[in-house]
């Protein structure tokens, strides 16, 4: 039984880990929220209807290390960098959901399905990344076709949900759309949660721009998939755009192959993979979309995989459509699939 903070409990992959661990994916003692000292006495398990034992909601500076197996970060990147480390360094296994330690080499970036083998022994840090969401979902579709033909490089753009900016992002889509919907000639404003208005629209850019006109979430893309995979030159080309979509992420995923597939080998390698759903042509619709995946829980905890196509002109060239729920399996659920792996493996609690 395990004792387990949640950092940022009351934003959106906060939430959706409480809701996670009160669904019994891990054995847990005690969980304790964290949050801001705005959210001082806030009820979560009343407000999300839990019936987890459910410490009081506390601040990072009223949190006790010695009280603690995990803690499971999901308040930004400036947050982590500041306080994960402390909480490691009382040897609290802490599990990162923000972009602070995935690129260090002494931290696991981990996606229990694909690269298990990071998680064998406890790390030295006392960190393990949880990648960006969209890579997530990326590798886990990407794995076990290289396992199949082997990945020479990788062309992705992906189509992301507002709830990728929290529960802000989601608020600004509602208000936003409402506004459109009851003035068609509405242009909104720029500078919110996603930089420009998104309701009916679409947001070529998230994240900063670097000098050669990458942002941030491309960058995230083109590192984090080599690193998971273990293909330090794997060449890989992102595009990253935000959508009118309230939650899960899709990617049309463009992939170069070292050997001939057909689409049929391809889907039955995927089909293979754990906790990935291959849509068919056969079935009906035949591609999965981010409302049907969003609306039944079992779909929320899967990869969605369809429109499996090899080109005719060229059997090592194959195209893919991927959608997941970038709160489950792009956040909360990797990350406290990470505790469930390092507990059966013996170096937690």
């Amino acid at each position: 039984m395990l004792r387990i903070a949640v950092v940022g409990a009351t934003g959106a992959v906060g939430r959706e880990c409480l809701a996670l661990l009160d669904g019994g994916i891990v054995p847990v003692e005690q969980v304790v929220p964290v949050g801001s000292a705005r959210s001082a006495g806030r009820d979560l398990g009343r407000e999300l209807g839990l019936s987890l034992p459910l410490a009081d909601l506390v601040t990072l500076d009223e949190l006790d290390p010695r009280d603690l197996d995990v803690a499971v970060f999901s308040a930004g990147a400036e947050i982590s960098g500041r306080e994960a480390e402390r909480l490691a360094s009382a040897g609290v296994l802490v599990v990162d959901n923000s972009s602070a330690f995935r690129m260090r080499p002494d931290v696991p970036l981990a996606v229990p399905q694909v690269n298990p083998g990071v998680l064998d022994d406890r790390p030295a840090s006392g960190l393990v990344a949880n990648p960006n969401c969209s890579t997530i979902q990326l590798v886990r579709a990407l794995h076990p076709v290289h396992e199949l033909a082997g990945l020479e490089s990788v062309v992705v753009a992906t189509y992301q949900a507002a709830s990728g900016g929290g529960v802000r992002g989601l608020r600004e889509l509602t208000e936003e759309s409402r506004a459109v919907l009851d003035d068609p000639r509405a242009q909104g404003v720029s500078g919110g949660r996603f930089g420009q208005p998104l309701a009916f629209n679409l947001v070529p850019e998230i994240g900063l721009q670097d000098a050669d006109g990458f942002t941030h979430e491309e960058r995230k893309l083109v590192r984090e998939p080599r690193k998971i995979l273990g293909l330090p030159d794997l060449r890989v080309s992102a595009t990253a755009v935000r959508v009118p979509v309230f939650d899960c992420h899709s990617e049309a995923v463009h992939v170069a192959l070292r050997e001939p597939v057909t689409a049929a080998a391809v889907e039955e390698a995927l089909a293979a993979a754990p906790g990935l759903r291959v849509h068919r042509r056969s079935h009906s619709p035949s591609y999965p979309m981010p409302r049907s995946v969003f609306a039944r829980r079992e779909d929320r905890a899967l990869v969605h995989v369809g429109r499996v196509r090899v080109e005719p002109e060229d059997e090592r060239a194959l195209a893919l459509w991927v959608v997941a729920d970038n709160l489950w399996v792009g956040a909360a659920l990797n990350a406290l699939q990470i505790v469930e792996l390092a507990a059966k493996n013996g170096w937690l609690g």
